[in-house]
């Protein structure tokens, strides 16, 4: 006869089963995403923009984007050093101040991605605790959250972004106050959405039954359980938060100079337009395939977290 388990073993048992379950879940998330094109295409947008952020000095090929070039190493054939066109030592050319566009290109991929990618987490951290609060505790904490919220949400959100960065002048840390201030609360609408419908389920209440505060249920049960349209959520936050910054920018109320961002590169060079269109083209082009592949990968993870499809 085979021996008894020993209590080790079989109180460990429960612990691998959920484990394997987790990792088949994710698993199958993966599969589902890589058999999704659109947002494969765009994950691999996103890693050529992250690439481009990170290999920015290598890449600039010796340019410094906030050096103005000097009449001297202007070609002779030009005569100036500003608004030169594409050329072998200046691909993208020069701006209206004779720096190099295409240096002043990869530098302002830091600038947009760290500010869409920091301003869009703290608007999903925030979003998440207050959802987590107001879908769980309810009553009076739930009228006044989302009271709140509703409030915020009624407001035109770009005319006050407007107003509290011309009082806040500008800057990367500025705007990042100004975005999160305006971001959370439809985070916070879709977390609560989530609580109230798990926190009736048979595994909160067993949790209840033997003492759990309603923090640990909160954090440990209720917010694991969410974490699939939360990450959604975020990855299609990254792309308004990249147009919500270029925006702030373009009215000469986000990144100040002499700062790289794709928002104040199209500032620069809208009086340009027919002159030296190359300085408006790759900017608003950036934009627009960052923006682009962080859709398509929202909507891919949107498809492959949901149980009840099948691809």
């Amino acid at each position: 006869m085979p021996e008894p388990s020993s209590p080790e073993v079989m109180n460990d048992e429960p612990v691998q089963n959920a484990t394997a379950a987790s990792t088949s879940m994710w698993s199958a998330v993966f599969r589902r995403l890589r058999r999704n094109k659109m947002a494969m295409a765009g994950l691999v947008i996103i890693i050529l923009v992250v690439l481009m952020a990170v290999l920015a000095k290598p890449l600039s090929m010796g340019n410094d984007p906030y050096r103005m070039l000097n009449v001297n190493e202007a070609p002779v054939e030009i005569g100036r050093p500003e608004l030169m066109p594409p050329m072998p030592s200046h691909i993208l050319g020069t701006d209206e101040l004779a720096r190099d566009a295409w240096s002043r290109l990869l530098y302002g991929a830091r600038v947009s991605l760290f500010i869409g990618i920091v301003a869009s987490f703290l608007c999903i951290v925030i979003g998440t605790i207050v959802g987590l609060i107001s879908g769980y505790f309810g009553g009076w904490v739930d009228i006044l959250a989302m009271r709140f919220t509703d409030m915020m949400l009624c407001i035109p959100s770009l005319v006050l972004m407007v107003i509290l960065s011309a009082v806040l002048k500008g800057g990367v840390f500025q705007l990042i106050l100004v975005i999160v201030t305006f971001g959370w609360m439809s985070s916070a609408r879709l977390v609560r959405g989530q609580v109230l419908s798990l926190k009736e389920q048979e595994y909160v209440e067993s949790a209840r039954a033997i003492g759990a505060s309603g923090w640990r249920i909160m954090f440990n049960h209720l917010l694991p359980n969410t974490m699939a349209p939360i990450i959604v959520s975020f990855s299609m936050s990254i792309s308004g938060t990249i147009i919500h910054e270029a925006s702030l920018s373009f009215l000469g109320l986000g990144i100040p100079q002499p700062i790289p961002s794709w928002g104040n590169m199209l500032t620069n060079s809208q009086n340009y337009m027919f002159s030296a269109p190359w300085l408006i083209w790759w900017p608003g082009l950036a934009i627009f395939v960052t923006v682009l592949g962080f859709n398509f990968l929202g909507d891919g993870l949107r498809d492959a977290l949901d149980p009840r499809l099948k691809l």
